[in-house]
């Protein structure tokens, strides 16, 4: 079986490529290295299953050929991050819209088996119910949430019109080894960890009793496994690790001092997938725990070394515009 993972050399994408050589599929990787890091795939450079084409998703010509022969299609290449988002839209669009058009398009043209796509579950913004099931109301708060789901509606809709044999998976607070360790601030795996080699304090925000539903790396991968080989298609499920655990917890697993820093406008107080659909329907189920995941995550502490240190002040200005638009 031949897959191609966008976004491969990426944090899940890389952890996707792992799966899939582990299952024995020869695996393509399409990624133009924005947050994405070839260091991610190191361990498998002598790999003969293992191609790396350092191009763009934006550029439908260039990636074409690659979908030739493929049988799945596994898209995770997209720009993350909330604040670059609301200062950078058209990037954001071009990437996660556009990008993700001429994926499906390669896919089918290509007649590929099954395609998987990422979506997010900031689609639901604040949610009124908790856990959130996939028929909740679709609220982006902002423009990188907005993108994620023009794509997810993009992937079902070839699905309808098309006939291309899709699913999306919308993903809650994802966390583990190879999380980004640049770019502006965000992910708190990625933050909070350099804070911790630095011997600073962790920036909470607010009072730290939100919660997340923290969903580790290699059970996201799975459930992407899972999906790709069913015979389901066409459908959206909620991918979750069944809990839901407070910033506070966080920072009692990965020890250390904490200050706090304020509220944001527009993040919810909790995240929690029902996953009850995607249990009954495809039979998957997360299996790692969160104090397994953060310790698996802390014996690769040395990792996020060179990650940008964030403090109060750093933090209070790279989110400016944040509370600039969505304060108001």
């Amino acid at each position: 079986m031949i897959s191609i993972v966008t976004g491969g050399c990426g944090f899940i994408g890389s952890h996707m490529v792992d799966r899939l050589l582990a299952e024995g599929h020869t695996v393509k990787v399409i990624d133009n290295w924005t947050t994405g890091r070839p260091e991610n795939l190191a361990h498998q450079k002598d790999n003969p299953k293992l191609t790396i084409y350092h191009m763009d998703i934006r550029n439908k010509e260039e990636i074409e050929p690659v979908f030739e022969g493929t049988d799945y299609v596994f898209h995770f290449a997209a720009l993350a991050d909330i604040v670059p988002s609301i200062q950078r839209p058209w990037d954001y669009y071009s990437s996660n819209v556009l990008g993700t058009y001429n994926v499906v398009e390669c896919a089918k043209n290509a007649g590929i088996k099954k395609l998987v796509y990422a979506a997010s579950s900031s689609c639901y913004g604040i949610p009124d119910e908790y856990p959130t099931k996939e028929t909740a109301e679709i609220r982006p708060q902002y423009p990188y949430a907005l993108t994620k789901r023009l794509g997810e509606e993009t992937v079902l809709h070839w699905g309808q019109v098309y006939g291309l044999p899709v699913v999306t998976l919308r993903l809650f607070n994802v966390y583990g080894t190879r999380s980004r360790t640049s770019g502006t601030y965000g992910a708190v795996f990625g933050v909070f960890l350099a804070q911790k080699l630095a011997g600073k304090p962790f920036t909470v925000v607010g009072d730290g009793t939100q919660t997340r539903d923290f969903t580790y790396v290699t059970d996201i991968a799975d459930a992407f496994y899972t999906a790709a080989m069913s015979d389901v298609v066409q459908d959206t499920f909620n991918v979750g690790s069944g809990g839901t655990y407070s910033v506070n917890r966080l920072c009692e697993l990965l020890g250390g001092e904490i200050t706090h820093i304020p509220k944001r406008p527009g993040e919810p107080d909790c995240t929690f997938a029902d996953t009850s659909k995607i249990e009954k329907e495809l039979g998957w189920k997360a299996k790692v725990s969160f104090e397994e995941g953060v310790g698996k995550v802390l014996d690769n502490i040395d990792y996020w070394r060179e990650a940008p240190v964030w403090t109060p002040d750093s933090i209070g200005e790279a989110t400016e515009d944040w509370f600039k638009y969505l304060g108001r």
